[in-house]
């Protein structure tokens, strides 16, 4: 914080001492300054002076000539091309975010979604940066919102979601799956998908024979409903899903995401990784391949569940480690919302994991949900 009154201090030297009663609109204040000069070239090349002229309010992460500087050599030329305004549009608006947004506010976040559509990253930790961008000046007071200067040029991803996956090590099961299921021409679109991702060691955990069955071309249609069940419209952040607690699939059914003590899940899988950008989406990392409702109510044995965490997590309680005991017994019960019971066993569920997820105390907590699984294998047929 230190870092950033001193840089507000050098902003007031730079812009003035009374920057409020001085305040032009952000296009006017960055050529002002002298330092913008390549931020406005570009800002003109975009056709986005009079957008940032506009009402607003926006908050700008403003990098400076030197920060162009920095990029590769050639890379500025290339993006001031009329034929890749749509490239530079979007590297612009991804400085931009919408509302105005003061240092005292940027200081207690973790991202902001751009104009882009895509999220920055904010860190605290060490003085304050964007992406890996370092934020040198803060708090430069525009009639239509706020300047923060930054040293580097911030760089959306420009590979869309089937690029990737492809990319990324770990995916190449789930890639192979989606060129057999015709999906690939989806998540190469326009239209902003977010992708639970499942893992090639999620895929190997499936039974035996069931991916290759899958893969067959006869199952086609069964392989893509699997897929798309994994496929959420629009562009949906981790801390939005699980504030929201369900989101609607393009397969046509709903998945629900939880929060607890062990960790955020969708429909039981662990959300390993989150908020992967792509250009048209965003990826988060699961560890289990989801089954859409009735094909995973075929597929779960209730009854051999509940013996099997019980057994697990039994000895880890009797060895002491009741956190680890609770977590099990957490993880079963969310993976048992798929399973073909009945509503009112899985109120029942949503009551006890509910209740546990309030309970501080580990050992609490593991008895809490093992009575609950012990009512259930009571009650199941």
């Amino acid at each position: 914080m230190r870092r950033l009154l001193c840089a507000a201090l050098v902003a007031m030297v730079l812009f003035g001492s009374d920057r409020r009663a001085q305040a032009a609109d952000i296009v006017d204040t960055a050529v002002s300054a002298g330092s913008f000069n390549t931020l406005a070239a570009a800002l003109g090349a975009a056709d986005l002076v009079e957008t940032l002229k506009g009402p607003g309010p926006f908050t700008v992460f403003a990098p400076t000539d030197e920060a162009f500087g920095k990029l590769p050599a050639g890379v500025v030329d290339s993006l001031l091309k009329p034929e890749n305004k749509a490239k530079l549009t979007g590297v612009l608006t991804y400085h931009v975010v919408s509302g105005s947004v003061k240092a005292d506010q940027v200081v207690g976040l973790s991202g902001a979604t751009t104009v882009n559509g895509q999220r920055v990253e904010i860190s605290a930790q060490d003085g304050v940066t964007v992406d890996n961008a370092q934020v040198v000046q803060t708090d430069i007071i525009c009639d239509n919102g706020v300047i923060h200067v930054i040293d580097a040029v911030l760089l959306p991803a420009d590979k869309n979601l089937a690029e990737t996956a492809q990319a990324t090590p770990g995916f190449g099961t789930l890639v192979a799956a989606a060129q057999a299921a015709g999906l690939v021409g989806a998540l190469t679109g326009d239209d902003d998908l977010t992708i639970l991702a499942p893992t090639d060691d999620a895929f190997a955990k499936l039974p035996a024979g069931t991916l290759d069955n899958l893969l067959k071309p006869e199952n086609k249609s069964q392989l893509a409903d699997i897929l798309k069940f994994h496929v959420i419209p629009g562009r949906v952040y981790s801390d939005e899903a699980l504030a929201n607690g369900s989101a609607g699939t393009l397969q046509g059914t709903a998945v629900q995401f939880f929060n607890g003590n062990s960790g955020a899940s969708v429909n039981g899988a662990k959300l390993v990784t989150t908020d992967l950008d792509a250009s048209n989406g965003v990826i988060h990392v699961i560890d289990t391949v989801l089954l859409p409702p009735a094909q995973a109510a075929s597929a779960v044995d209730p009854r051999g569940m509940i013996r099997d965490a019980i057994a697990s997590g039994s000895a880890l309680y009797n060895a002491g480690h009741h956190a680890a005991c609770a977590s099990i017994y957490e993880a079963t019960m969310t993976d048992l919302m798929n399973a073909d019971i009945s509503s009112s066993l899985k109120g029942h569920m949503t009551s006890v994991l509910s209740h546990a997820a309030g309970t501080s105390c580990q050992t609490t907590r593991a008895w809490t949900l093992r009575r609950g699984l012990d009512q259930m294998y009571a009650q199941l047929p």
